[in-house]
């Protein structure tokens, strides 16, 4: 995971000091030790490795073998109760427009028949930290920035720290149980499934997380698959701990239009926007009405606010953009709608010329009418 408000802070540090934030060394040959901050090279000539120190300036090292990585130094302490200080993986895909070599990816979730991955870690004593198996999507076929969700597999955690948002309960996915955790970091909403003990290698489908995911309602068939991500999250310490192999593969051939998405214009959902607005300023109130016979679990509402507005900050919901297309989600006490129930989230913005409500709204991708 990267978290780009303080991957936004790092880069400009370096940039203060005169330093450069991303540093993409050769495809790896022998073994490779990297230092850098955002520093990556390429195996197999299909995965690229990342540091990925987002969090900290204190050192982070990591030495690349031709199937995966080892942190071979980690000197960054970060708070237990926050975030942790860095990311080193393993990937297939595209990360902020670094793509591997010969990938696929971006692929519509519906047009994936397959998406496989086999993945070992290996572990060490003393120090806190996750193994982090990621997955990111999007509504658009994006390859640069942040996705609008991450889905986390937690194969292993050691010491105080959890996964971010609430738990919301136990699923079996891939034959294996799980905690299921939802929240948000402020800029991307995240899924965490949990394994109650740690998992050394498993080989697995990568589908079967992303079908979980959508039928909660996150995603949709119309979004894209944008990368596979297989590393650690350290919070302290952390040498010694390596992605020892690492693959992925994804094929496509699904349908695009699958029976389980709703095509357009059958959603049952109303959606009330009240606003008070006052010189350039404004704050809106969106109601969200489910209309249908059975509960909403998870919720994503898209709009488009009209040229010249933008969000300052929301309440009751995770958004994702500040202008333009906005997507906003569930939080975590807000995450089913009962059938015939109802929820509201707000925001406050900023605007220019004159002021118009959002023309239409969509909920996990299917269109609702207006109150």
């Amino acid at each position: 995971m990267r978290h780009p408000l303080r991957a936004l802070a790092a880069a400009i540090v370096l940039a203060a000091a005169g330093l450069t934030g991303l540093t993409v060394a050769g495809p790896a040959q022998a073994d490779t030790r990297i230092c850098d901050q955002y520093g990556s090279t390429t195996i197999g000539g299909r995965y690229v490795v990342m540091n990925n120190r987002w969090g900290t300036t204190a050192e982070q090292c990591i030495n690349v073998t031709s199937t995966g990585f080892s942190i071979t130094s980690q000197q960054g302490v970060g708070n237990t109760s926050g975030a942790p200080v860095s990311y080193p993986a393993v990937y297939y895909g595209c990360h902020y427009t670094n793509c591997s070599p010969g990938t696929n990816l971006p692929i519509q979730v519906g047009s994936i028949s397959s998406a496989t991955s086999s993945v070992s870690y290996n572990y060490v004593s003393g120090a806190t930290y996750n193994a982090s198996f990621d997955i990111w999507l999007d509504p658009t076929p994006r390859t640069n920035g942040v996705n609008a969700q991450e889905i986390m597999i937690w194969f292993n955690r050691q010491g105080s720290i959890q996964p971010i948002g609430s738990r919301v309960g136990t699923t079996t996915v891939g034959g294996r149980t799980w905690e299921v955790w939802q929240g948000s970091n402020g800029s991307n909403a995240v899924i965490s499934y949990v394994a109650p003990s740690p998992i050394t290698g498993w080989s697995f489908s990568v589908l079967d997380f992303i079908n979980d995911t959508r039928d909660r309602g996150l995603i949709t068939n119309s979004w894209y698959l944008t990368s596979i991500q297989a590393g650690f999250e350290p919070w302290i310490g952390g040498a010694g701990l390596a992605v020892t192999n690492f693959s992925a593969a994804v094929n496509g051939g699904g349908s695009s239009t699958p029976p389980s998405d709703p095509p357009p214009g059958t959603a049952a959902c109303r959606v009330g926007y009240a606003t008070n607005v006052w010189n350039t300023g404004y704050t809106a109130t969106v109601t969200i009405a489910n209309t249908g016979g059975s509960a909403i679990n998870g919720w994503a509402l898209g709009f488009t606010l009209p040229a010249g507005q933008s969000v300052a900050n929301s309440w009751n919901a995770a958004l994702t953009g500040a202008s333009g297309a906005i997507v906003a989600r569930n939080a975590g006490h807000n995450t089913s709608i009962p059938a015939g129930g109802s929820t509201s989230f707000g925001f406050q913005g900023s605007y220019s010329g004159s002021f118009a409500s959002p023309s239409a709204f969509t909920l996990n991708g299917a269109a609702c009418t207006r109150a």
